[in-house]
């Protein structure tokens, strides 16, 4: 459910994510979200999906990040694909506490729904602590 496009700046992992969004889109029965940080994505996710800018909501930090992720899945049970652009942007680079968020998010009961939950994380996959290995997209 949870996974990571991992890549140094310029690794194409926001084209990555761009296009398995809008694949997400054609195949979903549901929603499909798409958080960013700033409003660079707008012309190119669907329509169909809804674009969040992180800026809007002033979210800073793993914690407020989970906290929002959490809270639209709580608030709207058809939501079958969330992507995260930027994640370190929005988090900070405290991998430590990037792991947690992520367990705790793949941990997650009541979201029968929910397919994937996709981060770009810009730094070299050497740098995230072993344990976030079976997260990353190859």
């Amino acid at each position: 459910m949870v996974k990571l496009i991992v890549g140094n700046k310029g690794s194409g992992k926001t084209k990555t994510l761009i296009e398995m969004t809008n694949a997400a889109v054609e195949k979903s029965t549901g929603n499909v979200v798409c958080l960013e940080k700033g409003s660079k994505l707008t012309y190119d996710i669907s329509h169909q999906a809804r674009l969040v800018d992180t800026d809007d909501y002033k979210l800073e930090g793993f914690d407020s990040l989970y906290g929002f992720i959490c809270g639209l899945l709580a608030g709207n049970y058809d939501i079958t694909h969330i992507f995260v652009d930027a994640t370190l942007k929005i988090g900070g680079r405290d991998y430590g506490k990037f792991t947690d968020m992520i367990n705790k998010l793949a941990d997650i009961k009541g979201t029968e729904h929910l397919e994937d939950i996709v981060f770009t994380v810009s730094c070299d996959a050497s740098e995230l602590p072993q344990e976030l290995e079976k997260f990353i997209l190859l």
